[in-house]
């Protein structure tokens, strides 16, 4: 799946847990206005996060040089591309850093403690969703919207801090979900171990696409990366995002849009 997509359907996910969009929402997690957009912004930016196994993904031009050199880091170790990084074992470890990150405070005269850490990964989740959107031209743009994103959720509502591991570990699960629906599929949930199917498997049709020979494992609903398909489901999404988006900042300025109608 396209980087724009796997931002859209990271943003699409929290809302569809958090909000309060009569029929649109699951209510399952259930936050204020300010908890569903700006998680929906941080799950966007988090939907990202497998893909720094590539050295030409978003988040590798996040940085000039430092971004592609973290990539391709993380490319190396993981075993390249849609390998250790795009398994749940990944999205286990992405949900104790961020946690991680939230118990990195400082103290701050009339402040208390500052959550710092889950405000630095606030900025840069935030600042790589917006870049992956093309809601920005510049980095230099994304990454002053990020920080500023980060300043007023550890600073103006630290209380939101509490939903910032969720929104990662959702964001993350949603892209594999993602490239899971295309026909590159994912190493399966077992990673490191992906158990080849029997030979016979390649001569049953469909059966050899949900399991393939390299032991990956797929739903290929939306055919190959950057197909029509996926294009079309991405639409759909982004206008999901932005009425349910649309609504929850009617509800955070005091209006109630079933009034409105």
């Amino acid at each position: 799946m396209m980087g724009v997509n796997h931002a859209i359907t990271g943003a699409a996910a929290w809302i569809a847990l958090t909000g309060a969009v009569p029929y649109l929402t699951t209510g399952a997690l259930p936050l204020d206005p300010i908890g569903v957009l700006a998680g929906a912004a941080v799950c966007a930016g988090a939907a990202l996060l497998p893909d720094a196994d590539h050295h030409s993904a978003t988040i590798a031009h996040s940085v000039p040089v430092l971004g592609r050199l973290v990539t391709r880091a993380i490319g190396e170790v993981s075993g390249g591309h849609r390998h250790g990084a795009h398994s749940l074992l990944a999205v286990g470890v992405a949900a104790l850093l961020a946690w991680a990150l939230t118990l990195l405070t400082v103290p701050l005269d009339g402040f208390g403690p500052v959550a710092i850490g889950a405000g630095v990964g606030t900025a840069a989740l935030v600042c790589f969703g917006l870049k992956a959107r093309d809601f920005v031209d510049r980095w230099s743009t994304a990454w002053l919207l990020g920080i500023a994103m980060g300043l007023f959720i550890v600073v103006v509502v630290p209380e939101q801090i509490e939903w910032f591991p969720v929104a990662v570990a959702l964001g993350y699960a949603v892209h594999l979900a993602g490239d899971a629906l295309t026909t590159g599929g994912l190493p399966g949930p077992w990673w490191p171990w992906v158990p080849r199917p029997p030979a016979a498997f390649a001569e049953v049709p469909v059966l050899n696409r949900v399991w393939m020979r390299n032991g990956y494992v797929a739903l290929p609903l939306l055919g190959d990366t950057g197909s029509r398909r996926e294009r079309a489901f991405g639409a759909l999404l982004t206008i999901y995002v932005s009425v349910a988006s649309g609504y929850q900042l009617l509800l955070g300025i005091g209006i109630d849009p079933l009034s409105i109608v």
